[in-house]
């Protein structure tokens, strides 16, 4: 079993493109199901086993994680990951188990997104200036990472790949690669360029063409979690609640897009998103606006006959 999975990991890395984060995540939780299976059997799982695991064997497995205490969310995204490894075993290696194709995955709870104030978006600028006051570079750089997610609606993985290259000239619009390597176009704003121009121009490094436009204090490609660390910094200064993150820029990107008058499908194309379904939570939060708005404001909202 371990080669087949190590076989479909590495499918997963150089045929589908995907980031090594999520491989890791498809592999624990593939192997996940196996050593629960290898008990439930009594022996080493061997390539019958896996083509003979019925629904009672999957549904067993379900049962544990909850006794385990994983989330629905946890569980749900497991039993994509194991579906999707019968999916490759049954057109690569002519595996077939149709039993798991009748376990239902696990209700999970959609959470509106909350967005930002834009008055706290503005008043980042000033507490990136003061928190970073000693090092004008990297107070420019901060304020840069924030608008340009703010500006743009990336993802902070897809800020962080962005070359030098990519905004030399003053672009109108960014070629990105999202999840999946799917590719879409965004446009640049002229504020997202001028403060990326003012950034770019007093860095102390990283001026080659594919050198990453986002360096750390040691000119090292900047990462995840320094971009994480500069919201949560600014989160503690300005005294923010806790759902303020790079994520939540992205959308508070969205909200004011779907306020301006924005259809769905074009905010759809515009945040990268595969499915229209996770675009439309974005017009639940609008609509929660407006309902709270109506709540407050209107008459007949307080007459209770």
């Amino acid at each position: 079993m371990n080669d087949l999975i190590a076989e479909f990991i590495n499918y997963l890395l150089n045929t589908k493109k995907y980031s090594n984060h999520t491989a890791i995540a498809y592999e624990s939780d593939i192997n996940d199901f196996f050593k629960f299976f290898a008990k439930f059997v009594g022996g080493v799982v061997g390539v019958d086993n896996v083509a003979s695991a019925d629904t009672i064997s999957f549904r067993s497995w379900l049962a544990d994680r909850a006794k385990r205490e994983f989330t629905h969310k946890s569980t749900a995204r497991a039993l994509s990951s194991l579906k999707t490894f019968y999916k490759w075993l049954a057109i690569h290696k002519n595996i077939q188990n149709d039993a798991i194709g009748l376990i239902s995955s696990p209700k999970v709870p959609r959470k509106l997104s909350k967005a930002i104030e834009t008055t706290d978006v503005a008043d980042m600028h000033q507490a990136i200036k003061e928190i970073d006051q000693n090092e004008p570079w990297l107070a420019a750089r901060d304020w840069a990472l924030v608008v340009l997610i703010f500006g743009c609606g990336l993802r902070i993985s897809e800020a962080l790949s962005l070359k030098n290259r990519d905004i030399a000239g003053n672009p109108t619009s960014l070629r990105i690669i999202g999840k999946g390597n799917k590719e879409r176009i965004v446009p640049v704003l002229p504020a997202v360029n001028e403060v990326l121009k003012k950034y770019t121009e007093i860095r102390p490094f990283g001026y080659n063409v594919d050198d990453p436009v986002f360096r750390s204090v040691r000119g090292l490609p900047m990462s995840p979690r320094m971009a994480e660390k500069v919201v949560e910094n600014l989160r503690h200064y300005l005294q923010l609640p806790d759902y303020v993150t790079p994520h939540a820029l992205r959308h508070t990107f969205a909200t004011a897009l779907l306020a301006g008058g924005a259809d769905l499908r074009s905010l759809q194309e515009l945040l990268g998103h595969s499915s229209l379904s996770t675009t439309q939570l974005y017009t639940k939060v609008n609509m929660s606006e407006i309902m709270s708005a109506y709540n407050n404001a209107h008459p007949l909202a307080k007459h209770k006959d």
